[in-house]
Order: C-alpha cells, then structure tokens, then sequence
C-alpha cells in the first residue's frame, strides 16, 4: 500500500471523528436534551476511534506501517 494513501485513510477517518466530534456539540447545544442525537453521534466519533486504533495496530501487526521514534 502506498504511503501516501495510508496517510490519507488515516487524515479521513480524523476528519470523520472530529466531524461527529462537532455534531455531538451542536446537537447538544440545539436539541437541549429532547432528542437522541448527541448521543448517535458521539456513540459514531467513539466508534469510528476505537476502529482507526484497531486498524493501526493491525497494520503495525502486519508490518504495513512501520513506526519509528521521534525524528527517526
């Protein structure tokens, strides 16, 4: 896999987090409580977190990323 596509899968899947991150605080602010809303969408941002994790760590397991120290 090209590297520049895992960077990019990796830049779309925070943007999707940080997406539902700011649906969540908007939902908040504008349902006050009277709908499920907030809840779908931060229930999608943890989600969508938990299986950009997984994904990395698989492809750490695997050997297609391959992680280096701090200015290495």
């Amino acid at each position: 896999m090209n590297d520049s596509l895992k960077t990019l899968l990796i830049i779309g899947f925070l943007i999707l987090i940080f997406w539902n991150l700011g649906a969540g605080l908007y939902y908040l602010l504008v349902d006050k409580g009277q709908s499920k809303r907030t809840v779908n969408a931060l229930t999608w941002r943890i989600g969508l977190s938990a299986l950009l994790f997984a994904l990395v760590a698989l492809g750490i397991y695997t050997g297609v990323i391959k992680p280096h120290g701090i200015g290495g």
